[in-house]
């Protein structure tokens, strides 16, 4: 697995389309993130223990 990942999610405010890179060194992480388009912020929630199957959440952080 290479230590930095691409993957797109949607903004769960606004719903646009993003693109994030994810860096696999640190096996689980949470942190924030704000979107690009609405500048609200999000929380990412990145678990990639297991080089087969990453686990990646978004939502937004009054949730």
């Amino acid at each position: 697995m290479d230590l930095i990942q691409q993957r797109t999610v949607n903004c769960p405010y606004c719903g646009e389309p993003l693109l994030l890179l994810l860096d696999c060194s640190v096996p689980e992480q949470e942190y924030i993130e704000d979107c690009q388009v609405c500048c609200q912020p999000i929380t990412v929630t990145l678990n990639c223990d297991d080089p087969d199957d990453l686990y990646l959440s978004v939502r937004r952080e009054d949730d």
